[in-house]
């Protein structure tokens, strides 16, 4: 199944949520907050850059023989009694859930949070058909409710306000007007979703962990809710994209220290629910899918941004991601790391995402399993300039800026010229209609001489050496 064409602009996109600068600063600022537990948690651990070299290994050495453990993992999944599907695209893979669903005439799932159905759209795709669909993770089923996507793959409703959210659930649930604390806000929550495990004949999650030597899959949550969803029906299908597979049993150890700690900045995960085989008198069934995973594969230059494990760390660091929102980024997985697995689904429309970045290379700096994320991005700016899709104004701008450092004598006349418009003319001669770079940013006061003369002031005020 592809996705609509229009082309993203994450710039046009990301001024919609500048524009509200109350949220812009509490969404930064939460973000920060998530990044500042994982520093504490990383300083903690004297071992954790073991840790992430450890990681980067075992995913550079599975996604060498990915075909070997794929088959290692079918066979040992079949020897324990689930059942393992292939789907090539998401359009396979919604075809292969729905006709699970249907052959046990199926009409109510309840889900787990999954990023790779959210990417196969599966939601939209089964209530076409007739079967209801409820998100059981409290962000996911928020923003459900609100009839929009995640914008954050681990915080999906991190873009909300708590008093969004108790109008939501007033309108909604019936909960009190003017509602806004937390824990009665989940209470109410709780007691609704309550009744949709109960009723489910389904169960669907996501798989952040699947072993090839065991065949075993393991899915993590903080709330418990896989483990409802899939225990009290006789059907758990679990949605699996073929990257996530991991050697050995021993090799979970590593990625658990590192996923709850880069994910949230706790120690770990309140729930690793470990699956082998379907409960007595029940079915697994495990859908496998590619979706372009190959191709990424095939790239000497991309290949590393299969190790993601979704922890979230790229964009809670991001200051990009931060300030603009995941929704600006137009797709399922936004910040970073989605500005480089979107490109490979589609460069011309997500050709914007990029660009996104400041190229400070905080992502690569958290990343667990060390995708050196600010240089692919450096990359693909360099793939879309060379297969003309870059726009119109970002070539003109390009351009202008090359001339200009490409002569030091004009790059300090303009830089002189600069500082003095900065401090003497008018705001508005700066900030206006024409400069949209402007709208939400603004410059310090500069000083009034530049680097170079600083610098040469100084030596010339050293005594000589000697």
């Amino acid at each position: 199944m592809t996705e609509s064409l229009p082309i993203i602009d994450h710039p046009a996109a990301a001024a919609r949520f500048v524009d509200d600068g109350a949220r812009t600063g509490w969404h930064d600022q939460a973000l920060w907050f998530v990044r500042v537990k994982r520093d504490r948690q990383a300083h903690g651990l004297p071992e954790w850059e073991a840790l992430r070299e450890q990681a980067a290994a075992i995913k550079s050495h599975t996604i060498s023989r990915l075909a070997d453990y794929l088959e290692q993992f079918e066979r040992e999944a079949t020897r324990r009694g689930a059942v393992v599907h292939w789907a090539r695209d998401a359009e396979q893979h919604n075809a292969i859930v729905l006709e699970i669903l249907r052959r046990h005439g199926a009409r109510k799932v309840a889900k787990s949070k999954s990023m790779l159905t959210e990417e196969c759209h599966l939601n939209p795709f089964l209530q076409r058909h007739g079967i209801e669909v409820v998100d059981t993770d409290l962000g996911e089923w928020i923003v459900q409710l609100r009839n929009e996507p995640p914008s954050h793959i681990v915080l999906p409703a991190i873009h909300i306000k708590k008093e969004e959210v108790g109008e939501l659930f007033h309108r909604v649930l019936g909960t009190e007007a003017g509602a806004t604390d937390p824990k009665y806000l989940v209470e109410a929550a709780r007691t609704r979703l309550r009744e949709v495990f109960l009723a489910a004949d389904a169960g669907i999650t996501g798989v952040n962990f699947g072993v090839a030597e065991s065949g075993g899959i393991v899915v993590c949550t903080n709330e418990g809710n896989a483990d409802l969803g899939v225990s009290l029906g006789k059907l758990h299908i679990a949605c699996m994209g073929i990257e996530k597979l991991i050697p050995r049993c021993g090799d979970l150890g590593v990625f658990l220290r590192l996923l709850g700690r880069s994910a949230t900045g706790q120690p770990i995960t309140s729930y690793s629910s470990h699956f082998h085989g379907p409960i007595r008198d029940g079915e697994l069934h495990i859908v496998l899918l590619d979706n372009g995973r190959s191709e990424i594969l095939a790239s000497d230059d991309f290949r590393r941004a299969l190790h993601c494990i979704r922890c979230g760390a790229c964009m809670n660091t991001c200051p990009v991601y931060r300030r603009s929102g995941g929704h600006s980024y137009g797709a399922t997985v936004p910040g970073p790391i989605g500005s480089i697995l979107n490109p490979a689904r589609d460069a011309e429309k997500y050709s914007t995402l990029p660009f996104a970045c400041s190229l400070c290379a905080s992502c690569s700096d958290v990343c667990p399993v060390g995708i050196n994320l600010h240089e692919q991005l450096l990359i693909w700016r360099e793939r879309i300039a060379a297969r003309g899709i870059l726009s119109g104004t970002k070539r003109l701008a390009m351009k202008f800026a090359s001339h200009l450092l490409r002569r030091p004598a004009l790059f300090a006349f303009a830089g002189a010229l600069a500082r003095w418009g900065l401090r003497h003319l008018p705001r508005f001669a700066f900030y206006h209609a024409l400069n949209p770079w402007g709208r939400q940013r603004e410059l310090p006061i500069p000083p009034r001489r530049s680097f170079r003369q600083e610098y040469r002031k100084r030596h010339e005020r050293q005594p000589p050496r000697g």
